[in-house]
C-alpha cells in the first residue's frame, strides 16, 4: 500500500465498478465516501476493504440536489477536502424495442445517469474551488456506450453521449480552478450488471453471442492511474475493455 492523504468519493460503489473502484483507492491509502442507494452494500464493502477508519459510507440518490448536497457535505464535515470525484453511479432501462420505452423508464435513466452526474460535477466544483490547496480530479463513468451503441439501449445510450459532453465542458469550464476531468469508458468487465454477456446478448446483426469478459479490478487500477496522476496532466478519455469483445470495427 501507497501512502496518500487524498480524499474520493465514489458513487454507486456498492457493487461492480464502484465497489472495484473503493477498494483499489482504499488499498493505496487514500480516504474514501462511498455513495450509493442502498446502505448494506456500502457497509459490506467498507468491511472488506479492512480499513474501516478510512471509509466513510453515505446513502446517497444523486438524482435528488438535497441529496447529493448532503453527500458532499459529509465528505468535507469527515475528511475536510475532496481531491477525486468517481462519477459511477448509473441505470439501464430494460432491452426493450425503442417503441415500447415508457416515458418514465426513459426518465429514471436520465435522471440518475445524466442529471446525477451533473448534479455531483456541480458539488464537486463548489468543494475542489474552494479549499486549499485549491483544485481536484473528476472521473467520469462513460462506458464503451458513449461511442457505440448495442440494440435496444437508447436511453442509456443517449445518456453516455450525453456524458461525453458533460466530460469536455466540465474539463474547460475546470481549468481555471484547477480541476481536470476525465472520462473513463468500460467495455465488459465482469460484475453483476454484466453478467448476461457471458451467456449470450444481442449484437447488431440480431445473432445472439456470447462475449469475453474481462476482470473488474483491471478498471479500478485504471481509475486509481487516472486519479493518481498530478494535476498538471490529465486523462481525457480513457478506454479499457476485454480484449476479444465485439467492438472495434463490424464486431
Amino acid at each position: 500500500m501507497t501512502s496518500t492523504s487524498k480524499v474520493a468519493i465514489v458513487t454507486g460503489a456498492g457493487t461492480g465498478i464502484g465497489k472495484a473502484v473503493v477498494l483499489a483507492l482504499l488499498d493505496n491509502g487514500y480516504r474514501v465516501v462511498l455513495a450509493g442507494r442502498r446502505p448494506g452494500p456500502l457497509a459490506e464493502v467498507i468491511m472488506l476493504s479492512g480499513v474501516p477508519e478510512r471509509a466513510l459510507a453515505v446513502p446517497t440518490d444523486v438524482s435528488d440536489p438535497d441529496s447529493v448536497k448532503a453527500l458532499f457535505e459529509a465528505t468535507v464535515t469527515r475528511f475536510g477536502r475532496l481531491d477525486v470525484l468517481f462519477n459511477n453511479a448509473g441505470v439501464s432501462a430494460p432491452g426493450i424495442p425503442l417503441e415500447d420505452l415508457t416515458l418514465a423508464q426513459w426518465k429514471n435513466v436520465v435522471d440518475i445517469n445524466l442529471t446525477g452526474m451533473f448534479l455531483c460535477i456541480q458539488q464537486a466544483f463548489r468543494v475542489m474551488k474552494a479549499q486549499t490547496p485549491r483544485g481536484g480530479r473528476i472521473i467520469n463513468n462513460g462506458s464503451i456506450s458513449a461511442t457505440t451503441p448495442r440494440p435496444n439501449s437508447i436511453a442509456y445510450t443517449s445518456t453516455k453521449h450525453a456524458v461525453k459532453g458533460l466530460t469536455k465542458a466540465a474539463s474547460l469550464d475546470g481549468r481555471k480552478y484547477d480541476i481536470a476531468v476525465g472520462q473513463i469508458d468500460v467495455g465488459n468487465a465482469a460484475t453483476e450488471m454484466a453478467q448476461r454477456m457471458a451467456t449470450g446478448i444481442p449484437q447488431a446483426n440480431g445473432e445472439v453471442a456470447i462475449e469475453p469478459l474481462m476482470d473488474v479490478n483491471i478498471v479500478g487500477q485504471s481509475v486509481l492511474y487516472m486519479a493518481s496522476l498530478p494535476l498538471e496532466a490529465n486523462v481525457m478519455f480513457h478506454t479499457v475493455m476485454a480484449t476479444k469483445m465485439p467492438f472495434a470495427g463490424r464486431g
